[in-house]
């Protein structure tokens, strides 16, 4: 083959090669922008009023430096025993901005004296050692928490509480209004059921607006993340 022969494939080759690698770069560009989309898909997945709901009027919260999660709950409450474990794990694991309370719902009789339960728990500083108990005891052992005797023994034996003590703090003035402030609260965020999550005393999440107790929390997630970069921009 001769040299002008050569040159003229060598051409024709490089000609064919541009639109490849133009391909090819336009290609890249697509898939990273798919891909820059796709990591944002959680957060704009979430929508004011479908997955979440804003309450009327803002709540106080207990430290404005931080992003508060309060989840409404009761003891009698299936649904609460089935998501324990899941709020724990992400308790855990929940930055050092995130200020997490429990707020034992007080919708009737029984579930205001399993409140005081956990406000007695809470008092005496035993939260760790009961509250695990106190949700098997009712629902696997079908034992009736909702009578004051039958939490004194659960109190003796997992915590060492004595029934005297635990009677003294169980009916002081203290615990129960704090139960009080809890139904006012409770009532103030405008729950109707548990369990349910409120954020920075602003947002109501469900899991029935969410999608299941697990999204519940991945909206939660979404929430943070927003009310605290909303603390991060300048005044």
């Amino acid at each position: 083959m001769t040299r002008s022969r050569l040159n003229l494939f060598a051409g024709l080759s490089q000609t064919r090669a541009r639109p490849t690698l133009r391909a090819l770069a336009v290609l890249a560009m697509l898939v990273s922008a798919a891909m820059g989309h796709a990591a944002e898909a959680p957060s704009a997945a979430w929508v004011e009023g479908v997955n979440y709901k804003r309450l009327p009027v803002a709540i106080e919260t207990r430290d404005p430096s931080k992003v508060e999660v309060v989840e409404v709950f009761s003891y009698a409450c299936i649904h609460c025993k089935t998501f324990e474990p899941m709020i724990s794990a992400w308790h855990a694991k929940a930055p050092a901005h995130v200020d997490f309370q429990r707020l034992p719902a007080a919708f009737d009789a029984t579930w205001a004296t399993l409140a005081q339960a956990y406000f007695t728990a809470e008092v005496l500083g035993v939260t760790d050692k009961v509250h695990d108990l106190i949700f098997s005891g009712i629902h696997d052992s079908r034992i009736n928490l909702a009578d004051p005797a039958e939490l004194a023994r659960v109190f003796k034996d997992a915590a060492g509480i004595e029934p005297d003590q635990f009677n003294q703090t169980f009916q002081s003035f203290s615990v129960r209004s704090r139960v009080q402030q809890a139904d006012a609260r409770t009532r103030a965020y405008r729950v109707t059921g548990t369990p349910t999550l409120i954020v920075d005393g602003r947002f109501l999440v469900d899991a029935r607006m969410a999608g299941g107790n697990d999204k519940m929390l991945e909206v939660v997630d979404h929430l943070v993340a927003q009310q605290w970069a909303q603390r991060a921009k300048p005044q």
